[in-house]
């Protein structure tokens, strides 16, 4: 995606009508955006877009979305989602009632471009220092507010909303192609876990409780994995697309099964688009 760039928005006029008219004395993110000012423009990101191809995203919305989708502990379809419905978070983009948002792989690509030219400290950090003093973010306890943790911690949430999702989309399609073998084998708190999308879904922020509830569900899909390979299961659902999308997830996603099972670390997780492009 090429930048084209453009200075800080000004509030569409219904907008900011509409918002004030529902938060009369404001709230923390229509204070952040009547205080922020010109922290950011977009000539600050030109070296890290080509100058060819399709208009990206304002990268100042995007650091702005990075910053709420931290403090909220939003996985980046979460944010996505509310970049389209909530007033609050339109007035701090400077974004029309009706603008449609973006698909939620753009903060996943944005993140991923600023790491990869080592950006976050000196566009993100930034920002943060700013939120901190202002009192507009708040670490809970001793948790870190540094750049580096903000978008490790999205990242976290990014990908166990992914195993979710690969979990409860394959449980569906054996639902549809091999209902009777799958009450069979299914854990009765599979349906509660599984029933709804995960973006639906407050996911744990706490860096321990990720750690367990991601470790829950590799669980339930070696499980699930052990039992599609057994003998007794028909031969035909180890050939059913979204069970080897299952398979390859779990590999990227966590260490083989002997034993407890644990969650891979950043650092050790094998790299492929496949998790980027889940059919889910």
């Amino acid at each position: 995606m090429s930048l084209h760039p453009q200075v800080l928005c000004p509030i569409p006029e219904e907008t900011a009508r509409v918002a004030r008219a529902a938060y009369p004395k404001g709230n923390v993110y229509m204070r952040i955006r009547d205080e922020l000012g010109t922290l950011y423009e977009d000539e600050a990101f030109a070296h890290l877009f080509p100058r060819c191809g399709q208009p990206a995203e304002a990268p100042w919305r995007l650091l702005l979305v990075c910053l709420m989708q931290f403090a909220e502990g939003l996985s980046d379809q979460q944010a996505a989602e509310a970049v389209r419905g909530r007033l609050d978070w339109k007035y701090m983009l400077s974004l029309e009632l009706t603008d449609p948002g973006f698909d939620a792989p753009v903060l996943c690509e944005f993140r991923q471009r600023l790491l990869e030219e080592e950006a976050e400290h000196y566009i993100l950090q930034p920002l943060l220092d700013l939120a901190i003093s202002r009192g507009w973010l708040k670490a809970r306890g001793k948790q870190r507010t540094d750049s580096t943790h903000v978008f490790g911690a999205i990242r976290a949430l990014h990908r166990l909303e992914t195993v979710g999702e690969t979990m409860r989309a394959t449980l569906n399609v054996l639902a549809t192609v091999a209902p009777s073998w799958l009450r069979t084998q299914a854990s009765p708190e599979w349906v509660d876990r599984y029933e709804k999308r995960f973006e639906g879904y407050r996911l744990p922020k706490g860096k321990v409780e990720r750690q367990q509830y991601a470790e829950v569900i590799g669980a339930d899909g070696f499980q699930l994995l052990s039992a599609i390979d057994s003998e007794t299961a028909p031969s035909w659902l180890r050939e059913v697309p979204m069970v080897q999308v299952l398979r390859q997830v779990w590999v990227q996603q966590y260490y083989a099964p002997d034993g407890p099972v644990r969650w891979r670390t950043e650092e050790d997780r094998p790299r492929s688009r496949l998790t980027n492009t889940l059919p889910l």
